[in-house]
C-alpha cells in the first residue's frame, strides 16, 4: 500500500513556503517544509507518494540541481518548479532535466493545487497498476511448469490443438491445464488472461 501522499516544499523565500505551506494545509494536502534543496536532502524524508515543490533559483543547490542529484540517487519523485518570468528559459531546462511542471511567478492558488493534484492522481494511478502487477506475478508463480506453457501459448493466441502439438500432449489434457491456468489467474475470458500476461511483462 502507498503511503499517504505528502507534498514537501522547498523555498528559501520564508513567505512564499508559509503561504504555500497554508494554501495545502486549507486543501487538507499533507506538507512539510525546507529552506533549502541541501536541507532538504539532509533530512532524506520519505519519497513514497511524495511531490516536491520547489523554486528554481535558492543558495546552494538550484531547483535543477535537485533532480539531479535524486536523479542520481534513483529517486523517482514528481517535481514542480516555480519559477519567475525571468527563469522560464531555466524551467524550460529544468523539463528537460526530468521536471513533471513548471508555474510561473505570480501564480494563482487554483493553479498550484490543479498542478499538484494532477500529479498525486497520477501517482494513485501508478501505485494501482503497480499493485495489480503484483498480483499477477503471484498468480503466475503459483502456476506449474506446464500450466505456464500452457498460458504463453493461450497469450499467443493458439488454439488448443496447437498447444497440444506443440507440448507433445493431447487436446483434452491441455482443456484440464488451460481450466487451470483460468482458475489460478482469475481470468474470467481469454482476454483478461492475455491482458495479464502482457500486464506481467510491462514491468
Amino acid at each position: 500500500m502507498a503511503s499517504d501522499p505528502i507534498v514537501y516544499v522547498i523555498d528559501d523565500d520564508e513567505a512564499a513556503r508559509h503561504s504555500l505551506e497554508f494554501l495545502l494545509d486549507c486543501a487538507e494536502i499533507r506538507v512539510r517544509a525546507f529552506p533549502s534543496a541541501d536541507a532538504f536532502l539532509a533530512a532524506s524524508p520519505p519519497l513514497a507518494g511524495a511531490c516536491i515543490v520547489t523554486d528554481v533559483r535558492m543558495p546552494g543547490r538550484s531547483g535543477i540541481e535537485l533532480v539531479e542529484e535524486m536523479k542520481r540517487h534513483g529517486a523517482d519523485v514528481p517535481v514542480i518548479v516555480i519559477t519567475g518570468h525571468a527563469d522560464v528559459p531555466l524551467a524550460i531546462q529544468a523539463m528537460h532535466a526530468g521536471v513533471t511542471d513548471f508555474i510561473e511567478k505570480p501564480f494563482d492558488d487554483e493553479v498550484m493545487l490543479t498542478a499538484i493534484r494532477r500529479v498525486m492522481a497520477s501517482q494513485a494511478d501508478e501505485a494501482a497498476q503497480q499493485s495489480e502487477r503484483r498480483a499477477i506475478l503471484d498468480r503466475i508463480a503459483s502456476l506449474s511448469g506446464r500450466e505456464r506453457e500452457v498460458m504463453e501459448g493461450l497469450a499467443r493466441g493458439d488454439a488448443n490443438k496447437a498447444i497440444a502439438f506443440d507440448l507433445g500432449i493431447s487436446a483434452r489434457t491441455v482443456e484440464v491445464y488451460r481450466a487451470n491456468v483460468m482458475l489460478k489467474m482469475q481470468a474470467k475470458t481469454l482476454s483478461d488472461l492475455v491482458r495479464m500476461v502482457t500486464t506481467a511483462r510491462l514491468g
